[in-house]
């Protein structure tokens, strides 16, 4: 008898107990009812209470709302799922303008940036003939950066550091030769990684004492979301609807006295081209803003990520970054300030790569350590989202073999985008009970909707806000999927929808029309 068998006899195994019955023929097992009386009672005790419920759960999760991806969004996944079973619709397919998913909405990849990436990805394309040379030049440099010259080894916490050199060295060019330093750049999974770990890191204190952190209303939903998350405290300020959503320093003076009452206000975010409300900031207005921060002694979080979407004639982009150097030593050794931009918007729209980067000016020696040791512990971001990174940054110049094709193919995704935000803006001011400001830049609309009284009454029977009523209804009835203005904010007794104008230009004016006939039928059924 084999040893280990031995053993086992000797110390009593198998245990005394119910057996199973030897079956006659192999491959069936059939149990005695002393067996199943058994099992009967192991599945009665694995039915125990669950550790993690509704009301276990951590409550700040629970609190927060991310109205981007909620339940207008859950819905029309519902009806995609109703389509494909064949249940009839109005529609025949579901148009997700919810979100600046722009390749999801039929916009063609960068070619040179999807070369540099492949020949990354896969290095054994470095030898062949069907790639330019000027691709194969920044990809075998990025590899030269990467751990074993490979895209899948980990990479430095604060990213590659010949891209964290690109990115300062663009950072300059951006900005007409105000200086960048690569090791106050760090680059990141999205720009929204970035923006939650300096809010990280900006939080504490309790009670009156605990870190208030100013956004603008209406705001992106990350910054509610994270300031929930991290048990912050949100602080409004208001943009001004009447005058193109413009940002008044009156009203950020307002609400931090306001706030002061109940919590420590520390950071001030901006974001500039707005989402969703889509203004460019003017010079003047980011230099109060800047002005403010250094005498209030604010931290600056400055949400670029649109820097390269503006269409409209007399806007321009100005960093403040580069604002804030003009404005001289005083502001620019001082005051401290995060900038942050993204793979995902511009005419890139590359979301899927998750590619970002932070600038952070004038943090404290020893908080630099800190912030090092934070990226740490998500060891590093995506590294094919660095690489992407890298083509922004670094992208094709005159005299370079792709140069051509690169700008190309950049312009004609930056000017179609101008053309269905003047499309988009038209349309809305045409249709009764709605207004649209002008579409400056980024890639949304953000329209005033009339909601009837009517209306109104039969959303609290649903217990819904007026807008998501509004909103669940245009769904329901004709397939578009916008997000209602309340997972924004906005201000009380004003209701209004966000809705990307990434879209294709002809199924953008099909949309644009069913929501005019949408709007209109509302209007007269609750009337």
């Amino acid at each position: 008898m084999p040893l280990r068998c031995a053993a086992s006899l000797a110390a009593g195994w198998p245990p005394r107990g119910p057996r199973l019955q030897r079956p006659a023929r192999e491959g069936t097992v059939r149990w005695s009812s002393a067996a199943k009386a058994s099992v009967v009672k192991i599945n009665e005790k694995a039915s125990r209470e669950k550790i993690l419920t509704l009301e276990s759960m951590n409550p700040l999760v629970k609190a927060l709302e991310y109205a981007v991806r909620g339940p207008i969004v859950l819905k029309a996944g519902e009806i995609e799922k109703e389509l494909r079973k064949g249940i009839k619709k109005p529609f025949t397919e579901v148009i997700k303008a919810n979100i600046g998913d722009a390749h999801a909405m039929g916009q063609r990849p960068i070619t040179f940036l999807r070369q540099v990436v492949a020949l990354c990805t896969y290095p054994n394309l470095l030898d062949s003939p069907n790639f330019p040379e000027d691709a194969k030049k920044r990809a075998k440099r990025i590899l030269q950066g990467c751990g074993g010259n490979s895209l899948g080894s980990y990479t430095a916490s604060p990213g590659i550091n010949c891209i964290r050199e690109d990115v300062a060295s663009y950072i300059e060019r951006r900005d007409g030769g105000v200086p960048a330093d690569p090791d106050n750049i760090y680059l990141t999974t999205g720009a929204s990684d970035g923006i939650t770990t300096i809010l990280k890191i900006l939080v504490s204190g309790g009670g009156k004492s605990r870190t208030g952190v100013m956004i603008p209303i209406p705001q992106y939903p990350l910054y509610s979301a994270a300031i929930s998350d991290l048990d912050a405290i949100q602080v409004n300020y208001y943009l001004d609807e009447e005058n193109c959503w413009a940002l008044d320093v009156n009203e950020l003076r307002r609400s931090l006295k306001e706030a002061k009452a109940y919590c420590n206000p520390k950071v001030l975010c901006i974001i500039n081209p707005g989402n969703p409300t889509g203004q460019v900031q003017n010079r003047k207005c980011t230099e109060d803003v800047i002005h403010f921060a250094w005498e209030e002694k604010l931290f600056l979080l400055a949400d670029e990520v649109y820097q390269d979407n503006v269409y409209s004639e007399g806007c321009q982009f100005h960093s403040f970054k580069k604002i804030l150097y003009e404005m001289g030593p005083e502001y620019y050794n001082n005051v401290e300030l995060a900038s942050f931009h993204s793979t995902s918007k511009g005419y890139m729209g590359e979301c899927g790569y998750r590619g970002g980067y932070m600038e952070v000016l004038n943090l404290h020696p020893e908080i630099k350590g800190q912030l090092v040791k934070l990226l740490s512990f998500r060891l590093c971001p995506p590294v094919s989202g660095q690489a992407a990174m890298d083509v922004v940054v670094n992208p094709p110049i005159p005299g370079e073999e792709s140069y051509s094709q690169f700008i190309k193919e950049k312009e004609s995704v930056l000017n179609n985008l101008a053309k269905k935000a003047k499309l988009t803006e038209d349309m809305f001011n045409k249709i009764p009970g709605m207004h649209c400001n002008p579409l400056q830049g980024a890639m949304y609309a953000f329209p005033r909707i009339f909601i009837p009284s009517k209306a109104i009454e039969e959303a609290k029977v649903h217990k819904m806000a007026p807008d998501m009523f509004y909103c669940m209804k245009l769904l329901e009835e004709t397939g578009i999927c916008v997000v209602p203005g309340s997972g924004f904010g906005q201000k009380v007794g004003s209701y209004h929808f966000r809705m990307t104008i990434l879209p294709p230009a002809e199924k953008l004016k099909i949309l644009l029309e069913k929501m005019k006939d949408f709007h209109i039928k509302f209007l007269e059924k609750y009337a």
